[in-house]
Formats: structure tokens, sequence, C-alpha cells
């Protein structure tokens, strides 16, 4: 059994089975692995062997990403994903922090690198004549190195929800890996179709899609995400499973059912951070299997739903996993709850998920050892993601470490307030956070996208929150920002700290509700 990413693809070099499908093109295992040797040949050609051997890729989900992450393993170095919606700084930053010594660009990203210092890294447009030469000369490959299993494969950023990003070293044995239990789950098999339109610079693409497709032999289609084309893609490609992180499920439930939505042959979708009701609802829309688990980008943390799993839980956690109160370095209480479903020992119940058994998968920060140790304490790795478990060791997440907030002496977080607000059938997404209040310390505030399902009104959001039972009084939310949409990173996740900054307002195409201190009743301003 392949024990690293180059070993797995070396097994498929003389596959003649249908390995991507995409609007330019189709290409065999056999060709998309020889194309992946040159462009590794040509990139070796034009390194300097005394540097880290480091190649950038800021390219979108095409036939060249996916050439060029093959062609790391091919070649035996480490490929950098870029994120392609940094800019400026950001993306400099990044660039230069991964020791990027060669950067694949194409003409669509090629500008966003105009003006830019990115120290001494040589830039190389793959949709020009010059590199499709350089490709179509290169030499004979003469690997840089055989990678063990705990060498990085990839560096892979972050995706800087709570700060700028950092680079995490994915070890090669990660596909090989991940891909066989997804297998078995879903019955993938070679003559499966895998839909990856997740940013293929993240490791949710590379560990709910790509390792599907490299350890079946399946088909990848390599796609830009949009909700109104996804149907239409499904169909056209014949996809017969994708994988997501964030909102997307989200995103396409928004768009108008139509009668034959089910008509398609997507059997499964695998990812993370839906909600209860969008599962369900994807799932009856459109005739498939949804399988929804958590794991940090780190991948010392992981959570999977199993069946019978409550509403509102995202499973139970591997071997290690466990929440521990990061001030004692001690287990939390089990949570314990009223007759309403309210949680009532949130001080002692929710506290870090961590891996107690130490780093599991999680390899390191590239080059930040600080940052390492900052997640690597007391011999156990820390997620920065808040968490409780009820008794039976179903666990609910309770949102980011610095989503604690201190409302008029009580101690609450965002994500419990979330789920509740997610029943609301006129809700499409949410953004639970605190701003400051001189007299409460925090007061909550709300973001949210309605779904179109109902009409989201002042009054119907009153009354639908009276009828939450399970609703602390303070858990309230003072403020609601009602917007069309909420700033998130390439991989959907909703950028809270944005929204923050921006505080008790909204913008002029956007509508602030608020309430009175101790009333229920909501009023545009």
């Amino acid at each position: 059994m392949a024990a690293t990413v180059t070993e797995l693809l070396a097994e498929r070099a003389d596959d003649d089975g249908t390995a991507i499908i995409h609007d330019t093109g189709t290409w065999t295992w056999r060709e998309y692995l020889a194309d992946a040797r040159r462009v590794a040949a040509t990139v070796l050609n034009a390194a300097d062997k005394s540097r880290p051997m480091h190649i950038g890729v800021l390219l979108g989900n095409t036939p060249t990403m996916l050439i060029a992450i093959a062609a790391g393993a091919a070649g035996g170095y480490v490929t950098a994903g870029i994120n392609n919606t940094r800019r400026g700084e950001g993306l400099a930053r990044d660039i230069r922090r991964a020791d990027c010594q060669i950067l694949l660009t194409d003409a669509e990203h090629r500008e966003l690198l105009d003006g830019l210092d990115l120290g001494d890294c040589q830039v190389f447009d793959t949709s020009s004549d010059e590199w499709a030469q350089l490709v179509a000369q290169a030499p004979e490959l003469v690997p840089h190195s055989t990678p063990a299993a705990t060498d990085p494969f990839m560096l892979i950023f972050t995706s800087g929800t709570s700060g700028d990003p950092k680079p995490v070293q994915l070890a090669q044995m990660l596909i090989p890996f991940a891909g066989p239990p997804l297998l078995e789950k879903f019955g993938i098999t070679a003559d499966d179709v895998c839909y990856l339109s997740m940013p293929l610079f993240h490791s949710a693409a590379l560990l709910g899609g790509y390792c599907v497709a490299a350890t079946s032999g399946a088909a990848m289609v390599p796609a830009k995400f949009s909700a109104s084309t996804f149907l239409s893609d499904i169909r056209r490609f014949g996809a017969t499973y994708m994988n997501y992180v964030g909102k997307p499920l989200a995103y396409i439930l928004a768009t108008p059912e139509q009668p034959d939505d089910a008509d398609n042959p997507l059997r499964a979708a695998f990812g993370n951070e839906a909600s209860d009701r969008d599962i369900d609802d994807f799932a009856r829309r459109f005739d498939t299997m949804v399988w929804d688990g958590y794991g940090s980008s780190e991948l010392a943390v992981i959570i999977t739903r199993e069946p019978g799993t409550p509403k509102g839980s995202i499973g139970k956690g591997f071997p290690g996993v466990a929440i521990y109160n990061p001030a004692t370095v001690t287990e939390c209480a089990v949570a314990e709850f009223d007759e309403n479903g309210a949680l009532v020992n949130g001080d002692e119940a929710i506290g870090e998920l961590v891996n107690t058994s130490g780093a599991g998968m999680f390899t390191g920060y590239y080059n930040d050892a600080a940052t390492t140790s900052e997640r690597m304490r007391e011999g156990m790795y820390w997620s920065g993601d808040l968490g409780y478990r009820d008794a039976d060791g179903w666990i609910y997440l309770a949102g980011r470490t610095g989503d604690w907030l201190r409302v008029d002496g009580e101690n609450l977080t965002a994500g419990p307030i979330e789920r509740i607000l997610q029943r609301m059938p006129a809700v499409g997404q949410v953004a639970v956070y605190g701003v400051p209040d001189e007299t409460v310390g925090d007061a909550v505030m709300a973001a949210l996208v309605p779904s179109g399902v109902d009409d989201l009104t002042p009054e119907a959001l009153s009354a639908f929150l009276a009828d939450q039972s399970d609703l602390s009084p303070k858990a309230w939310p003072r403020y609601v920002r009602i917007s069309s949409q909420l700033p998130s990173t390439a991989t959907n996740k909703i950028l809270k700290r944005e929204l923050k900054q921006e505080g008790a307002t909204a913008h002029d195409d956007e509508q602030l509700w608020t309430r009175e201190a101790r009333g229920t009743v909501y009023a545009a301003n």
C-alpha cells in the first residue's frame, strides 16, 4: 500500500482510465501524470538546488493546477498552495513566507503580482507560449528527492479567519491515508466522477476531493464554485461525488428549487461546517447522501458524524479528542441542559477542542516554531475552536476562542446562538459576534443573510426568538444586520473579524435592526 502521494500517483502512471474532465479537454491518468512529470522536470531545471525546493502555485481550479500538484509529487519537491483571493502585501507575504523560489501562475492571476515584492522568486506564466516551449523541451525528470511519509507534500495556508494565514506542512502520507475511508463510506470506484469546486490550494479540497480520485482512479472535474451553475455542471460532467467546505450547500439551496432537481447523477457530498438544516434540505432536494464532519486545517483534531448524531452536534471525536479548559489544563465538565435543552453550565462545560494524544497528523507550521509551540502545549494539540460535550460523548461547537462574549456578567459563546437562529427558515446564513457596550460589556450582534424561503422581518424575528425556549434572554441579539452576503474566505468561512471591526453598523445597501436593552421587539433603524 502506498505510503506517500508520490508512490500513490506512480501506481497510476500506466492507467488509461479517465483522470481529468474539463471544458478544455480530457486526460487519462497516464496522460495526466506524464504532463506532471514534464512540468516537474521543467521546474527542477530552473530551480536553485541550494535553496528550499518550494514551488508556489497561484492558480484556479483548472487542469493546470491539478498537473502542478502532481508535479510536486513526481519531482519530490514541496508545492505551496497560494490563496488566489489574497491581494497586495498579504499575497506577497504568503509567497515570501512559504520561501517560494518559483511561482507558477497564469494569465488570470498574473496581474495580481504587479508591483509586489516577492523576494528572490521566479514567476512563470503557465498560459504563455514561453512556458509551453519550456515544457516541450523539458529534460528527463530526475526527482529532487524520494519523499518519506512524514515529509511535506504541500504547504497549505490556514483560512485566516482569526489572523494572518499560516502555512501548514501537509505530510505526504495524508492523501493515501484520507482516501480509503471515503471510498469505503461512499462506494467510490474508478467509474466515479469527482466534482472539485473547492479551492485546490486548501486542505479541504485535497483531503476531501483529490484524495478520493487518487486512491480510486476516479475522474476529476476541476471547477470554480458557482451556486447558479452547480446543478448543470453535475449533470453535464456526470459527477457522482463532491466535497465542500463552509457554506456552499447554503448558497446552492438559495437558488430557486425546480421539480427535477433530484434528476442528477450525484450520489454523495462530503464536507464540513454545513448546518443541520442545510444537510437535510440538500439531501432531500438533490436525492444524495450528505456526510458532514469536522477537521482543522492542521488535521490534528478530527470529529465525524455517526448514526444517531443529535441535531446541533458535529459528532464524536477520534481517539484523544477532548475538551479542555486552557487556563487550568483540565478536562471540562460534561454539559448539562435544562428541561428546554438550554446549556446551563457553559462556564464549566465549554472549552477548547484538543488532541490529548499529541499532534495527530499535524507536522507543524513551516518555519514557525513559535506558532507551532503555541498549538502544541502540555503535550497536546490546541485547536482554537470552542466546544462542549454531552454525557453520551456528542460534541457541539461553540465558536472560536475569540467568540466568547461577556454579556451583563454572563459568559456566552456564539455557536449555540447561531444554531438557534439557523432554525428559522427565513435565515440562510448567520454570524454571531460581540460588539462593545459600555453597560453590559458585550452586546450580542447577529449578521443574517435571508434564505428567501420566508419573509425575514423584524416582527418575524422577534416572534421566532420568543418561541425558542432554549434561548437565554441575554443571548437575544441586540443588533441584527441584514445583508445579501457576508465577508468570507476562499474556503467559504465567514470573516467575523471584519464584521467585528465594523461594530454595530450596516452598509448603505443593508439594514440594521435593534431592540431596546430589555426589550424583545426589533425595529429597523
